[in-house]
């Protein structure tokens, strides 16, 4: 069974709840309001109140419903007592119950009830109607399995996600759309899961970790009349998101035995981050992850995995915006000296011919292009999707190319543009000019060392070595450079001989 879809909406149901500063004056029934504008971008008709109670400057409110469905799940967060209580300096304090649950429906029938609670749960709200800020904290934010219910088969276990020491900021501001910035800290978090599996003969999943050192920042632009089942339309509309987190470090252990299978292991982890955006004119996704370490043991596999990596990291740009003006894209990939154990090594390489130092993969493209539709515009996607190229490319450069294995090594950089008035010279693609070099260090001794193992014929590397040695000029002992030059007349020189 899959229930990723329902979790998140689950989940983002109750961050809507558990985390909805500047200094004014708010009452109770104005801060009220702001939490149904907010929950109301789940569509009105998904939210109903039992009751509404007002004594006082204090404002109880009963029975609250919040519903979110799509095709396979529907979701449904309960919550008994809201309360929000007029303070003497003009905030608004505002508790609720310490849990309320979330029950998630699939299509098949089957249903999951989550659980959220929180320990000692300070939120004080302040400011302005249309411009609110939310201070939360709280000792502890946990979402747990309660159960799952199949037919007359009722599944219990151990899974809950639990964050503690949280300190959080939640800024609102209204205009011609809802602006939200939120940001804060979660001193660590832990994870567990340990059930068995219903029917399955003693079959368990087990795992455990914590995070270290949790800092997260975000903003975001919604539409007042936001669609959800819309994305296209809501991006052309003015939805917009950036931000991402920090951790400090990580360490996680599993132990799983299904369908007659065992493995266990652990992972740990440093410093890493991610951040993201997405709007109408650029989406754009970065992570980087240092001090990797994976350790491995499975009843299918005779040997112990190990690997370690020193860094590991992937981004990406694209504009997605029709403009007169060139945009930023990118694409990069890292992987820093990652290493393997012997044990592994060995399986291959028995008699321990290759080069056993830590391997390291880079590469980092970016350049300038022009987005020639508006990619979230319903309207234009049959033109782009109809078009050869929905980008004009302006420019293009290899920032990084560095790839280091295996006793071999492989460098570049190079640099091109683009004229987009000449699409003949080199058709389908616009006329470059430019540079770009490659140079390759140990090439042989690896094709030799392949030969050696018994990996690759002699007779294979003959053609490998001749193809090299076709487009790369020799600079030293097991030294090659290859270097490409487009000229403005588009006249192409390979290591300096004329090929076009």
């Amino acid at each position: 069974m899959t229930y990723s879809t329902g979790m998140r909406s689950a989940v983002c149901l109750a961050a809507l709840i558990a985390s909805n500063a500047a200094h004014a004056e708010v009452t109770a029934a104005q801060v009220w309001e702001d939490w149904k504008a907010q929950l109301a971008l789940y569509g009105e008709d998904n939210l109903s109140i039992g009751a509404e109670e007002t004594s006082s400057g204090v404002l109880t409110v009963r029975d609250l419903a919040l519903s979110a469905s799509d095709d396979e799940v529907s979701a449904q967060v309960l919550i008994d007592t809201i309360t929000f209580n007029e303070q003497s300096d003009g905030s608004v304090r505002v508790t609720m119950d310490d849990s309320y649950p979330v029950v998630v429906t699939g299509e098949d029938g089957v249903v999951v009830t989550i659980l959220i609670s929180q320990q000692n749960m300070e939120m004080i709200v302040s400011g302005e109607p249309d411009a609110m800020g939310y201070d939360i904290s709280a000792d502890q934010y946990k979402i747990t399995l309660q159960d799952i219910v199949d037919a007359d088969v009722t599944f219990t276990g151990d899974a809950e996600f639990a964050m503690n020491d949280v300190d959080l900021t939640y800024n609102t501001t209204v205009d011609d759309l809802r602006n939200i910035s939120y940001g804060g800290t979660v001193a660590s978090v832990d994870v567990l899961v340990d059930f068995q599996i219903p029917g399955g003969n003693g079959e368990y999943v087990t795992g455990g970790g914590k995070m270290v050192g949790l800092t997260t920042q975000a903003e975001m632009s919604v539409p007042l009349d936001a669609d959800f089942e819309d994305p296209d339309s809501l991006v052309n509309d003015g939805f917009a998101i950036a931000g991402g987190y920090t951790i400090d470090s990580a360490d996680y252990v599993f132990d799983i035995n299904a369908e007659g299978d065992q493995a266990s292991g652990s992972i740990s982890m440093g410093s890493a981050t991610l951040t993201g955006e997405m709007n109408s004119s650029t989406v754009g996704y970065s992570s980087n992850t240092n001090n990797v370490a994976l350790s491995i043991m499975s009843g299918e596999f005779p040997l112990p995995i190990e690997i370690s990596l020193a860094e590991y990291g992937v981004n990406f740009r694209m504009p997605t915006g029709a403009s007169d003006e060139p945009a930023d894209f990118a694409v990069g990939f890292d992987l820093i000296d990652l290493s393997i154990s012997d044990a592994i090594w060995d399986l291959f390489d028995g008699g321990n011919v290759l080069s056993r130092d830590p391997a390291t993969i880079q590469l980092a493209i970016s350049g300038k292009a022009k987005a020639l539709f508006d990619m979230f515009d319903p309207a234009q996607q049959d033109a782009m999707n109809g078009a050869e190229m929905p980008y004009e490319l302006e420019s293009v450069s290899i920032d990084t190319l560095n790839i280091n294995a295996a006793g071999a090594m492989v460098t570049g950089d190079g640099a091109f543009t683009f004229d987009n008035s000449d699409m003949q010279t080199f058709a389908p693609m616009p006329r470059p000019e430019g540079e770009a070099s490659v140079k390759i260090t140990g090439f042989n001794a690896l094709l030799d060392n392949l030969v050696a193992m018994g990996l690759v014929p002699e007779q294979d590397v003959m053609g490998a070595r001749m193809m090299v040695g076709m487009f790369a000029r020799s600079t030293g002992d097991d030294q090659m450079e290859t270097s490409v030059e487009v000229l403005p007349n588009g006249q192409v020189n390979v290591n300096g001989n004329r090929v076009r």
